[in-house]
Formats: structure tokens, sequence, C-alpha cells
């Protein structure tokens, strides 16, 4: 059975089907699946048979793995999966994966354990589609723009009154310090297109102060979060969702009043992203060796 790709939305997202990836990928089937990947940046594969191991071992056909994270801890026995739980704290907010790290993983999986009875999507936005809208003064201005990416605040800690709780978390995550330098416009490795690399953890434009950098971020970031630049993705049992996390954000959405939700995440190592000049990220401070080696 040969591989199908169905198309979810217009600008970002398909759906895979005919190829069971519980088993051991051929190279064909790999290459089928990158490029798809390189053109819906998220896919979707239903009806799945996968434990820990085997979406690792899927994960690991598009290279070497992270450990599930710089300063999180990972699934008990297995230090390249990340518990995404709700009894962790919720991620409703913007962002790619990891940013803050000089190589930020190329590619993320979820995959689906414990799903609530509603709510509980995962938004994921195409910031390729992103760059294309944007008007040609913004775009020129955004080719210019560096911007300082941190881990002052995880993901799955809202930016609200913590409580103690969420505070030893919180000092978790910020246990190691991290501060790079990214491009705003990130040249994607295999396909040369442009996306904006910017997202959560993105602080402070390089040379501007906080508050000129909030309204510069906020106003890019606006073009990233456009409904038809957005797959709005309904978990079911069993499934999994890999999506290229070098030209994407994602956002989990908590409305499902509390109710238990469980995903893993696998990411894939990736590489150092680069500017439209051929400029690589720098860090500023931090060091990531622990939790990922560079791709070639």
């Amino acid at each position: 059975m040969s591989i199908e790709i169905s198309k979810v939305t217009a600008n970002i997202g398909a759906r895979v089907s005919g190829v069971d990836i519980s088993k051991p990928l051929d190279e064909e089937q790999v290459t089928a699946i990158r490029e798809a990947l390189n053109v819906h940046k998220a896919l979707a594969f239903d009806d799945l048979h996968l434990d820990d191991e085997g979406q690792q071992a899927f994960a690991r056909h598009f290279g070497d793995l992270t450990t599930a994270h710089p300063t999180v801890a990972a699934v008990d026995g297995a230090p390249n999966v990340l518990p995404v739980d709700s009894e962790r704290g919720r991620a409703n907010h913007w962002h790619t994966d990891v940013t803050f790290v000089l190589n930020p993983p190329q590619a993320s999986t979820l995959r689906s354990i414990t799903v609530p009875p509603y709510g509980g999507e995962t938004l994921i936005a195409s910031s390729a589609a992103a760059y294309r809208d944007l008007p040609a003064p913004l775009r020129a201005l955004a080719d210019t723009l560096w911007a300082e990416h941190t881990n002052d605040y995880d993901y799955a800690v809202p930016d609200e009154q913590i409580d103690e709780e969420q505070a030893a978390q919180r000092a978790q995550f910020t246990s190691i310090k991290f501060r790079t330098a990214h491009p705003v416009v990130r040249v994607h490795p295999l396909t040369g297109e442009r996306g904006l690399f910017i997202g959560g953890f993105a602080q402070r434009i390089v040379g501007l102060s906080v508050g000129e950098s909030r309204k510069l971020l906020d106003l890019f970031q606006s073009y990233v979060t456009r409904p038809e630049n957005i797959l709005r993705w309904r978990w079911s049992p069993n499934q999994l969702v890999l999506f290229d996390n070098r030209i994407t954000q994602h956002y989990a959405i908590d409305n499902y009043d509390g109710r238990p939700r469980r995903l893993h995440r696998v990411t894939v190592a990736g590489d150092v992203p680069v500017g439209i000049e051929g400029k690589e990220s720098y860090a500023i401070e931090g060091d990531a060796s622990h939790y990922t080696s560079v791709a070639g």
C-alpha cells in the first residue's frame, strides 16, 4: 500500500495513511514522509499501536533524538520522552519548542495517551505562511532583525499568579538559564523557505528596548496566528502528530475543565538556525550539550 497524503488545511497540515509507523520504515517511506513534512509542516497519523519505544524509533528515522528537555524531568525509564501532562501545567501560549538553546529540535512528535472528552486541541501555525503574508516593508524589516530567546518561563507554567507547586516547576525549568540570539527570519535548511522564528521564548529584539521589542514581536506574531495559518488538531486516542519545529509554532488550548490530558513528546535534534545572510545563531548563556547534539 502506497503512502497517501491528504491536506487538512490550505496552509498547514496533512493526514498520512498507507504506512505503519509502528514498524521500521524503508528509505523510500522516510523520504516520502520528509517531503510531505517539508510541504505541509505538520503530519497526523491515526490508529497507531505505539508505545514510548515505538515513538522513539519512528522519530529516529529523521535524526538523533534529544533528551526529553534541558531542565524538565523525562518519563521514568525513557530519558528521551517528555510527558506533556495537564497535571504538570498547561501550555496555553504560542511557542516553538526549546528555542532558548543554540540548536532547537528540528522536529517534534506528540502522541496521544489520555484525551479529554472535549477540548484539549493543539494549534499548530505555519511561520512560513506568516512570513509570506507580511507586507513588503515589514518583511524587509524582519529580514534584518535578531531576537534573544530565553527560558525565563516554561510553556507548561501559565504566566499568572502561581501557587507553590507551580513555583517549584518554574524553579526547575530555570535551574539552568539559557539565552540565545536567533534570526527573526530563519531559512529552512532543506527547502530554503523563510519563516518567522519567534514565539513565546523570544523576549527581546537585539538592539531594542524590551518595550520596543514587545511591540514588534507582537506585530510579527499576529501574522503567525492568523486563523488561516493554523491547524486546529482535535486529538483522538492513538494518534501521533509530527511537526517541523523549524518553521511552525504551537499552542495547547486549556479548554477542557481540568480533565486529564496527557501526550508524550519526542524531539529530533536540530541544526543551528541560519538567517537570510547566512549568519548562524549564537549562544549568550547556557550550555545545552547534555540535551542535544548538533545535527549536521
